[in-house]
């Protein structure tokens, strides 16, 4: 099971202009504050591939979430493009998009960014390093899931990647954040009751719960 090359990183439009130097395609791709990522997946023989767009909770530039994510068997730059459409409606849109040379991304998605204001910054070749988030984000993907189950098709991968980022916003420990989730969990003492385990992701992992008797 592999994750396949194209990978991207848009940033907001309330991003500072000190920061902007970050943007350059030569230097470390660390930022304070960005808004989605684009990885993709290929998997059962064919070409299935998955488009997932993350940002970052306004209240928190550590809070990494996948805000919308979408599977087919035929990844085009036309589809690509219209997972940004259905990520970022209106006027939602981010300001810069941090990008691979993958040929995803082709001409018509390039039209498509373009037409909704977002300026395109490409990272050098064959330097993943330069857009650390979205390869964190990949091998979170890859490490906690996919690595582990069989994927039959387009429609059980979507049913498996429901799953596991349910999971990873309600329950997944993240050590940036202090071992929380992006959606704060409260600290639960013992009166409540025993701890009990409840399955996530189809039983390939767990969360834990202290509940009354």
């Amino acid at each position: 099971m592999s994750i396949g090359c194209p990978r991207s990183l848009l940033l907001p439009k309330r991003i500072q202009n000190h920061e902007a130097h970050c943007l350059h395609p030569v230097t470390p791709c660390v930022y304070r504050d960005p808004v989605t990522a684009l990885p993709a997946t290929r998997d059962c023989g064919a070409a299935t591939s998955t488009c997932c767009v993350s940002e970052n909770n306004e209240t928190s530039a550590d809070k990494l979430r996948v805000v919308h994510f979408n599977v087919t068997e035929h990844p085009t730059a036309q589809w690509t493009g219209q997972q940004i459409i259905e990520a970022f409606p209106w006027d939602t849109a981010p300001k810069y998009l941090l990008r691979d040379r993958d040929a995803i991304y082709g001409n018509q998605f390039q039209k498509r960014v373009k037409s909704m204001g977002i300026e395109e910054m490409l990272t050098a070749p064959r330097s993943p390093w330069q857009n650390a988030f979205v390869e964190r984000v990949i091998g979170s993907i890859r490490r906690d899931c996919l690595d582990h189950v069989v994927v039959l098709n387009d429609r059980h991968l979507k049913r498996i990647l429901t799953s596991y980022f349910t999971y990873y916003h309600s329950w997944r420990t993240h050590l940036s954040l202090g071992m929380d989730s992006p959606e704060s969990r409260s600290v639960q003492p013992p009166a409540p009751g025993k701890v009990v385990q409840f399955p996530e992701v189809g039983g390939l992992h767990h969360h834990y719960e202290r509940l009354a008797a």
